[in-house]
């Protein structure tokens, strides 16, 4: 049996980061599942936490999402209680999504579960490694648009 990383794809950022996710989402879908959320459900709901809500093409935009399949991520949350589509002030066409107290309380709980996931996953680095890991998938996931990083960040 070959090695893995004998293979060339060992050596391939895109298969490696692709390959990296899926695995990172499987861990945590398993530890959001008796909260019955998956890790969409929990990025987008969390996203509306932090801004206090938004509209579904910020999600979207956020995410890396066509807007289609927010649209059902929001339905879903919709029907769980956890955001409501209110009025957007600014936008008489857009709706903005916002949580609800239960929507705040199921994201807190959730964090707790994706932190877990995370150690899991992440047990094998060093904690400095950890942080250079964070900054270097921070730079490459904010960047391709030119918005500088997540809120709060400067690009550098």
């Amino acid at each position: 049996m070959t090695e893995p990383r004998e293979v060339e794809l060992a050596d391939d950022v895109g298969f490696l980061l692709a390959r990296t996710s899926g695995l990172m989402v499987r861990i945590t879908n398993a530890h959001l599942a008796d909260l019955d959320l998956r890790v969409r459900h929990f990025s987008a709901l969390s996203y509306v936490c932090d801004r206090d809500g938004a509209s579904q093409r910020e999600i979207a935009a956020y995410l890396g999402l066509d807007p289609s399949p927010v649209v059902a991520l929001v339905d879903t949350l919709e029907a769980a209680g956890l955001v409501e589509r209110l009025p957007h002030p600014s936008d008489r066409r857009a709706r903005l999504v916002a949580p609800t107290p239960q929507g705040r309380e199921m994201r807190d709980t959730a964090k707790k579960e994706v932190a877990a996931a995370r150690e899991r996953f992440l047990k094998r680095l060093a904690p400095e490694e950890r942080d250079l890991l964070l900054d270097l998938l921070q730079r490459l996931a904010f960047t391709e648009t030119g918005d500088g990083g997540p809120p709060g960040r400067e690009d550098s």
